[in-house]
């Protein structure tokens, strides 16, 4: 090392570590000042979840499987509860294709408060992954594996999960859009006296 490279008394060599600055009242110190200082009111959020590149996506798809037999009566009730779905005939009972994916949660509550105690099973998909959740009585009940789910469901379950069919193009389909208050009361009680 030479003289010009030879370090200050209480200055760390090339090789050495640093020692950290301390604010002992020294000089040397006070003209660092603080590091946190320019740093203002920092508020570190609780869920960081927010801070990554890519968050994670609303559902694409998100379809409610119900054990209504007919999809008209779920149609029906879902026009009376301002859902937008297209019901699908499935031989497990019909299943409401919600129509705005983003709003899954939301139309589960829906649909399964209007079926009181019987269980609906929400099946969304959403960056490639499925899930599954249980829902009653208009709660969130529990999250159940979607490949059970799916193991013995219909095929047309899947092809619309997947989006390899749309819900327009499947016979019997009927949707809650655009049907009158008193379109529905008239299915419900169709649905009623069968």
């Amino acid at each position: 090392m030479s003289a010009s490279q030879t370090p200050r008394p209480g200055e760390a060599g090339p090789d050495e570590p640093r020692e950290p600055a301390t604010s002992g009242g020294s000089d040397e110190a006070a003209a660092t000042g603080d590091d946190l200082e320019g740093l203002g009111d920092l508020v570190v959020p609780d869920d960081l979840s927010g801070l990554l590149d890519d968050p994670a996506q609303e559902p694409t798809v998100a379809l409610v499987v119900t054990q209504v037999a007919a999809p008209e009566p779920l149609a029906a009730a879902c026009a009376i509860a301002h859902v937008e779905i297209d019901a699908v005939p499935t031989p497990v009972g019909a299943v409401a294709v919600l129509r705005d994916p983003a709003a899954a949660d939301a139309g589960a509550a829906a649909i399964s408060q209007l079926l009181r105690q019987t269980p609906v099973v929400l099946l969304t998909r959403r960056e490639g992954q499925i899930a599954a959740a249980r829902w009653v009585g208009g709660a969130r009940d529990d999250e159940l594996p979607a490949g059970l789910v799916l193991a013995d469901a219909p095929p047309v379950l899947e092809d619309l999960l997947l989006g390899s069919e749309q819900a327009s193009a499947v016979p019997g389909v009927v949707t809650s859009v655009g049907m009158s208050r008193w379109q529905a009361m008239r299915a419900l009680a169709r649905g009623r006296k069968r």
